[in-house]
């Protein structure tokens, strides 16, 4: 499995196989307007990609990660250096400066030395999670060739930081949307909420045009289902993907419980 270049809640590296194998025969541009972590943009690989998310923090390190790459390497490894040569405090500091700030260097540094790679904000869109102190977070050498393998591979993608409606707005029939927004029942855990009426509204609009859809949506989780149920009229299908065990559950409550999660199609 590739190697993540950014840590983000949600992430769908551990199913990008298999929700691949889902992919339509033949698609012109692909879209992915809620980016986060971007595994299934490096696992599909476009040659044509238009990606967006509201954090613009994110999309600024996303864009950075594109063109200045070695930059970013090094403003990691200075950060990390700072950190084993400091201690603890200088995390709390760089913290700080994000918060003021919102660089895109200092939310690197951040996601990748956090208790347990946890990328939590709270509603002022403030980084509020705590140091890692027993994992020194990844050596500058090795994020260094993870940016440089990662940016190689999107350099045909557009990042932009606005709503889904609007990175998709261009789409036409003959493109894909892959669709990952913050699930339903998981509210105040990521970075925004959309209004999921609207969302449903959406997902109408983009069957009127002709437009594909992908949708990664909440599935069940051990005992619990939590599977929302869609108007029939919006899918074509409905499969269930396993994304291993609950992180979160793993940390927050010490259990490790299997997860399914939801892929919807409207073809």
């Amino acid at each position: 499995m590739f190697k993540p270049v950014i840590k983000w809640s949600g992430s769908k590296r551990s199913q990008s196989a298999k929700i691949k194998e889902y992919l339509p025969e033949k698609f012109n541009r692909y879209y992915e307007p809620f980016i986060g972590g971007g595994s299934m943009l490096y696992a599909i690989n476009p040659t044509d990609a238009v990606c967006g998310d509201i954090c613009v923090p994110l999309i600024d390190l996303w864009n950075k990660i594109k063109n200045y790459p070695v930059e970013l390497s090094e403003a990691y490894r200075l950060r990390w250096t700072r950190l084993k040569t400091e201690g603890y405090q200088a995390y709390y500091e760089i913290r700080d400066d994000f918060n003021k700030n919102r660089s895109a260097e200092d939310l690197l540094f951040l996601s990748r030395t956090c208790v347990n790679g946890l990328i939590r904000f709270n509603a002022n869109g403030d980084f509020n999670n705590s140091l890692h102190h027993t994992r020194p977070g990844i050596s500058p050498d090795s994020l260094k060739k993870i940016i440089l393998d990662w940016s190689n591979s999107i350099q045909s993608a557009e990042f932009i930081a606005t709503d889904y409606v609007i990175t998709t707005e261009t789409a036409k029939e003959g493109d894909l949307i892959y669709l990952d927004p913050p699930y339903f029942h998981t509210k105040g855990r990521y970075y925004g909420t959309i209004d999921f009426n609207a969302f449903l509204s959406y997902l109408n609009r983009l069957n009127s045009k002709g437009i594909k859809y992908m949708l990664s949506f909440d599935g069940i989780r051990g005992t619990d289902d939590f599977t929302v149920e869609l108007p029939k009229e919006l899918y074509k299908r409905h499969v269930f993907i396993s994304s291993g065990n609950s992180s979160f559950k793993k940390v927050m409550d010490k259990e490790s419980i299997k997860v399914l999660e939801s892929l919807y199609l409207n073809w």
